[in-house]
């Protein structure tokens, strides 16, 4: 169970999301990179509609706990394995909803926090059900460091993003070069699935992904909110 700190008080959240939505293509420069990053379904081409996938509750870790690159990939023999980075700003859904409209969608946002959609490049490119299993292997989704309730964010549309790997800046943008906003992602969220209190929206990563390695030190620091750092292993076993 992962507990963070909610700013402002004294309190605890437990993140507890029921699903985690994760927005794909939602910064013009990454979808420019897509000829590095190599996935099916990227293209250079600006999405009609905001890109949904998702990642499953098992990837989750806290801040400082190891992402871990999984054995099973070394059994494919990859000519080179690749796990990337994806610096993300994420929010957490306050109530259920359903259908609801980009006016009110904000009326379901708990907070935000930080966080990292880590993903095994070879098999989301290789998988012919898609990005389901590259998105959701255990320690795939490192999130904090602590929630910052949405009366406290100021404008959630303008938050600078950094991703740094070794303390090398790898990522560095503002929320506001998002193609869909946040409340139209919402929006659109909610017409194709019930939301539920807990639940966790990710909404895209800016350019300069790239590949991590055992030892690596990742950070994902997002204006308002603080720094997400991660070490990198491989699983022993």
């Amino acid at each position: 169970m992962i507990t963070l700190p909610i700013a402002g008080t004294a309190e605890a959240y437990t993140v507890q999301p029921t699903k985690i939505i994760a927005l794909g293509l939602n910064y013009r420069e990454h979808i420019a990179e897509s000829q590095s990053v190599k996935v099916q379904g990227f293209d250079q081409d600006l999405p009609s509609e905001p890109v949904l996938f998702p990642k499953t509750p098992n990837c989750l870790i806290a801040p400082e706990q190891e992402i871990v690159l999984p054995k099973i990939i070394e059994r494919y023999g990859f000519e080179t394995p690749r796990t990337d980075y994806e610096g993300e700003l994420a929010l957490i859904i306050s109530q259920s909803c359903r259908n609801i409209t980009r006016t009110d969608a904000y009326d379901y946002v708990y907070g935000f926090t930080c966080m990292n959609d880590v993903s095994q490049r070879n098999v989301q490119n290789g998988d012919r059900s898609g990005w389901f299993r590259g998105k959701s292997f255990d320690t795939f989704g490192p999130i904090g460091p602590r929630i910052v309730p949405l009366g406290m964010i100021g404008d959630p549309q303008r938050l600078a993003i950094e991703t740094r790997l070794n303390g090398v800046v790898m990522q560095k943008a503002t929320t506001a070069d998002m193609i869909f906003p946040i409340d139209v992602t919402i929006a659109f969220i909610s017409e194709n699935f019930t939301l539920e209190a807990g639940d966790i929206i990710l909404t895209g990563t800016p350019a300069g992904v790239g590949p991590l390695s055992p030892g690596d030190v990742v950070e994902v620091e997002i204006e308002r909110i603080g720094t997400l750092r991660n070490r990198v292993a491989r699983q022993s076993r």
